[in-house]
């Protein structure tokens, strides 16, 4: 029974995907005489934690009760109290927790001071579901980094898109190589589910060769949830001021010391957070700094949607996490690959997914998998 209680405090955990950052999803169940007495779990950044509810909903039934939670109890004032003393005030006499919060506020000083109050404590039932879980604040935890998702919409033949120029768009937006987008590549099921990642993460990044080519508004609009910051990588300051993806949450990364110059004008940068970042060897943006950032401002996960540029340099560079690529039934022939060159000379060099996950949406195939760095 006690791992089933874990699973059901990671169930409600998951309750919060999308919403916690920059705080873990955290579920809460409380037991006594066999019978689940309270539940909780946390909805935002400012709300009560997990436990608080649980602890509340649970009412005089907390004194000799146990306690489970798929993460370590805090034990720092942040916008809320710490749970380690609601949990000791409560009189809940044993605590089961999956895994031990990482972060330099927390990693096992919650732990000690309920077993200083003489609390019994279990650390480690379903570990892996808990870690897997809360995947991305690990990692931002342990690395100052987000966690990377590369998403990639393609044709049977490795394309995402058919290289034709796109000419009124074009031709507003002061030039440069278009082809058919996703929403053209793949089925509308595979772009809802497309949208609800955006809803899931923190940010949405995409080269500035995507902003001009597709003029992509990445927000969320074919499931609820909220929008995503959206992140352009553009070295240059070539964001056209009809973009649709400007506006409230838009962060343009540009080299430093660029000028407002060309398409963009002042105005825009009024309505984006502009970051100047320093450059990389090829004299462009770059990425690593920009995650860097990123991180420091509470971004814990951010979703690359393109384009060949982009997901070449962090394919490359090794700090890809997480990959879902919908594989579409079309040939097209000549047109955009992919990924360009990662500078591996053999078959055993190859970068390779591990978990692997296979599902089908509508036609399209999508892989999904991560990397082991």
């Amino acid at each position: 029974m006690s791992i089933d209680y874990m699973r059901e405090a990671i169930r409600l955990a998951s309750c919060g995907m999308g919403k916690t950052s920059p705080n873990p999803m955290v579920g809460a169940v409380i037991v006594k005489g066999g019978n689940i007495v309270g539940t909780g779990y946390h909805k935002g950044a400012g709300t009560p934690h997990a436990e608080v509810v649980a602890i509340n909903r649970a009412g005089a039934n907390t004194d000799g009760a146990t306690l489970y939670v798929n993460f370590e109890p805090c034990c720092h004032w942040g916008r809320t109290p710490p749970c380690t003393q609601a949990i000791i005030k409560a009189g809940i006499k044993e605590v089961h927790a999956s895994i031990i919060d990482p972060s330099v506020w927390v990693n096992g000083k919650g732990i000690k001071e309920l077993k200083d109050a003489g609390i019994k404590v279990i650390v480690g039932e379903l570990a892996d579901k808990a870690s897997e879980l809360n995947a991305a604040y690990i990692k931002w935890a342990k690395t100052g980094l987000p966690y990377v998702i590369l998403k990639a919409a393609i044709t049977l033949d490795g394309k995402i898109a058919d290289g034709a120029k796109r000419a009124s768009r074009l031709s507003r937006f002061g030039g440069g190589y278009c082809g058919i987008s996703s929403k053209w590549i793949t089925s509308e099921v595979s772009r809802k589910f497309v949208h609800r990642l955006r809803a899931q993460v923190d940010a949405v990044m995409v080269g500035i060769g995507t902003v001009i080519a597709d003029d992509p508004s990445l927000t969320v609009r074919l499931v609820r949830g909220k929008n995503p910051k959206r992140i352009i990588l553009d070295s240059n300051l070539r964001t056209p001021r009809e973009a649709k993806i400007l506006g409230n949450g838009c962060i343009i990364a540009t080299l430093k010391n660029s000028r407002v110059e060309g398409a963009f004008m002042p105005r825009q940068i009024e309505g984006a957070e502009v970051w100047q970042i320093q450059p990389n060897d090829k004299g462009k943006v770059d990425i690593l700094e920009v995650l860097k950032r990123a991180a420091k401002t509470g971004i814990q996960s951010i979703l690359i949607e393109g384009g060949k540029e982009v997901f070449t340099d962090v394919l490359s560079r090794q700090i890809v996490d997480k990959v879902y690529c919908f594989i579409a039934p079309k040939i097209i022939g000549n047109g955009v690959p992919v990924i360009g060159d990662l500078g591996i000379k053999n078959i055993q060099e190859a970068l390779t997914l591990n978990a692997i996950k296979i599902r089908k949406f509508g036609h399209d195939i999508l892989v999904e998998g991560k990397f082991s760095h």
